[in-house]
């Protein structure tokens, strides 16, 4: 199939402003459906081992339920992703107390972080003509309390070997604190086939950071050896997250050398796999960190796109991103972007078959 981009209107906001849905369709069979909004990925239909299509991430079909949301479903986390403990920093000798929104803590960016933003989209090409879309965001001085503007930019791009593609870049004026991630909810049997207890998970990494009750990072690393949250080798989730503190997941070191600034080179991630679809997803980042996410938090309250509730763990997080709390524990991963020195990462999501 030829590759294309297409466009239609997702919602409206409040006032009557509509929102886009771009799709952009790659030559492989990938297909992804992007809105501003949040920067959010709304549908991933990729192929099973016979060519068939489902949507293997979760989400809404309609803008509202987005709005409400506070799962961030398939959307970009920022300015920081992941939790800063106590909400508190110092950066250059000023103090900032930002909003405590998950417990003790500072989550994703607050309580209107990036993924609650509208952001502007313009379609663009890849290379070798693969569709893309390109989103780009202001965020002003001492929005959600953090120091300095910043112009972020993120752009999605489906390439012909059923690759998504999400790049960023980010520039500040002054120092502050940044760490986006791509949060989708993966389930590789599709967005309304239940829990992702069959599916099997890899996750290159031999070290994690610990953690206490509230899932604050307690700024030291631990080895997976002889743990429960050891993914060095293939495992079946619905084996090892009974076993997971407070069936969450971790926050895992992928890079072992990491100096918190960009890398260029692609170094795998995860993999996870749905045996009876043949579907399979390769995750690879440049950056140093992944956060896994079983979506322990979904009670059954969210009614997805399809009509079917989520449920405990129906879908899955491979989040790539830097060290959440670098700003306050910088030997872990310095997350400080500063003026003059802009801040590229790349994750690829590739879409195999088994």
């Amino acid at each position: 199939m030829a590759p294309s981009v297409a466009v239609r209107t997702f919602g409206y906001l409040p006032g009557g402003v509509p929102i886009q849905a771009w799709t952009l369709s790659g030559a492989g069979g990938l297909v992804a459906e992007i809105i501003p909004y949040g920067a959010t990925v709304t549908r991933l239909l990729a192929p099973d081992r016979d060519g068939r299509l489902a949507d293997v991430v979760l989400g809404f079909d309609n803008l509202q339920a987005y709005r409400a949301n506070r799962g961030y479903l398939g959307a970009m986390a920022g300015r920081v992703a992941g939790r800063i403990t106590g909400g508190r920093f110092c950066l250059d000798g000023r103090v900032y107390q930002l909003a405590c929104n998950d417990g003790p803590n500072h989550l994703h960016g607050g309580l209107e972080g990036f993924d609650k933003k509208v952001w502007t989209a313009a379609a663009t090409s890849g290379a070798a003509g693969a569709p893309s879309l390109r989103l780009t965001y202001h965020s002003s001085d001492e929005e959600e309390g953090y120091p300095g503007a910043v112009d972020v930019t993120v752009t999605y791009t489906v390439t012909d070997r059923n690759v998504l593609l999400a790049e960023t870049e980010a520039m500040a004026d002054r120092a502050t604190p940044l760490n986006l991630t791509h949060h989708s909810y993966f389930n590789l049997a599709g967005e309304a086939a239940g829990p992702v207890a069959d599916h099997e998970l890899q996750i290159h990494a031999g070290r994690f950071v610990a953690t206490d009750e509230h899932m604050t990072l307690l700024g030291r690393m631990e080895a997976v050896d002889g743990r429960a949250n050891d993914f060095r080798q293939p495992r079946r989730l619905g084996e090892a997250m009974p076993g997971l503190f407070q069936n969450h997941g971790d926050l895992y070191r992928i890079r072992e050398q990491t100096d918190g600034h960009s890398h260029a080179e692609l170094i795998p991630a995860a993999r996870l796999m749905h045996r009876k679809s043949g579907r399979v997803l390769e995750v690879s980042t440049t950056a140093p960190y992944l956060q896994l996410y079983t979506g322990a938090s979904l009670d059954g309250s969210l009614m997805g796109k399809s009509g079917v509730v989520y449920q405990r763990h129906a879908g899955v997080c491979l989040e790539c991103e830097g060290y959440p709390d670098g700003v306050n524990t910088p030997a872990l991963g310095d997350i400080i972007l500063r003026p003059g020195q802009p801040r590229r990462e790349t994750t690829a999501y590739a879409f195999l078959s088994a």
